[in-house]
């Protein structure tokens, strides 16, 4: 990937998203040109080595192996990373998220009042977490960057509309809470790794600024990860439900190993390159198998929060390394009754058109790498 240095001029700001998953850590590196976002070069490194393990393995790495895996994939001259000053994502679990409802007041009276109830949501005690929140918009469409972790006292204030409101009006607020453990965690990963990070942010905002388009009919998105696959169902920029299924990519390439006497590292090369696509029918069915389970859950997830809300999911979006499966479209297709699309983020960058495909086939799993990388290069304007 060292040839995107001939194409663009490095001399320009450049913002660096990094997303650090349970397998591999993606990074991404764009700029500003002409009012567009430009793809200056991405790349990606998995972690499995680190532990031992094979590429594809989910791995629970130190800090400072992390740091020097991300040391590692900044120092590839295929890469070709040339800024520090990057986004870093948070993973959905180590997150506590909820919708309250609260009165309908001003900016800084929900500044005071929110801390207060989230105190009844957060089951640890409030000093040990960090919390953010945002008011649900009623009917507009924007993006809620709700994991930026201000204190509620650092907020500008809103005096505008601060009356006196209607003791019946309400709103729905999204709370949003980490815990200080772990952004100590990812600030030693910071530091230690030389990055200059501007923010943290859970993944799944990442994910819906690279591949969600503003629409108001609710839309679920899948990430298949390596050890999990998680289900959020978003609706005018909030997360009304989410759900984690405990199977994902590296337990397709464990039955696969299993059942047809392959290594673990023959096994995912066989499932990378063949997939489900029925050249090869007994890997196919496997990953049915596999799939099947995964698939159910998300059939559940669909008719809860269409029996709860009343409303249909609009189309299933995929994203994530599992994504990349050559062939799982075509099985979520039959699956479940709804449009499926395969997220293709850089869509929302501008890059070579010799580029193309491969930027489709790789891009679900670069999904949190361009959300942060769009929010930082934002930021710097």
């Amino acid at each position: 990937m060292a040839f995107f240095s001939k194409f663009f001029n490095q001399a320009e700001s450049s913002a660096l998203g990094v997303d650090i998953g349970s397998s591999a850590i993606k990074v991404v590196q764009i700029k500003k040109k002409n009012s567009q976002a430009v793809l200056e070069t991405y790349g990606e490194l998995a972690l499995g080595p680190y532990a031992g393990l094979g590429v594809g393995q989910a791995v629970a790495l130190a800090p400072d192996k992390i740091a020097q895996a991300l040391a590692d994939l900044m120092k590839e001259k295929e890469v070709n990373i040339t800024t520090k000053k990057c986004g870093i994502s948070i993973p959905f679990a180590s997150s506590l998220m909820s919708v309250i409802e609260m009165p309908d007041v001003s900016p800084k009276q929900l500044a005071v009042m929110v801390p207060l109830e989230a105190r009844k949501y957060i089951p640890v005690p409030i000093s040990e977490v960090m919390i953010d929140w945002s008011v649900i918009p009623k009917s507009e469409v924007k993006a809620e960057d709700t994991s930026e972790y201000v204190a509620p006292d650092e907020r500008p204030s809103n005096e505008q509309g601060a009356g006196v409101p209607s003791l019946l009006a309400k709103v729905d607020v999204l709370i949003v809470a980490i815990h200080n453990e772990t952004i100590a965690r990812y600030q030693e990963i910071v530091a230690k790794s030389g990055l200059e990070a501007g923010f943290f942010e859970i993944e799944i905002f990442s994910t819906m600024r690279a591949v969600l388009d503003e629409a108001l009919r609710p839309v679920m998105i899948i990430d298949m990860g390596a050890a999990s696959t998680k289900l959020y169902v978003v609706e005018r920029g909030v997360i009304r439900s989410s759900h984690t299924v405990n199977r994902g990519s590296q337990d397709l390439t464990a039955t696969i190993s299993k059942s047809l006497g392959l290594t673990l590292e023959r096994a995912e090369v066989m499932k990378r390159q063949v997939g489900a696509t029925g050249e090869d029918k007994n890997l196919t069915d496997l990953i049915v198998l596999n799939l099947d389970h995964i698939f159910a859950e998300v059939n559940n997830a669909i008719l809860a929060f269409e029996k709860k809300h009343n409303k249909t999911i609009s189309k299933v979006i995929l994203v994530g390394g599992g994504s990349a499966l050559k062939g799982l479209a075509d099985l979520a297709k039959d699956n479940f009754k709804t449009d499926v699309v395969i997220a293709n983020p850089f869509n929302k960058v501008s890059a070579p058109a010799f580029l193309e495909n491969i930027l489709r086939e790789t891009g679900p799993e670069f999904a949190v790498a361009i959300g942060l990388a769009l929010r930082k290069l934002a930021e710097g304007e």
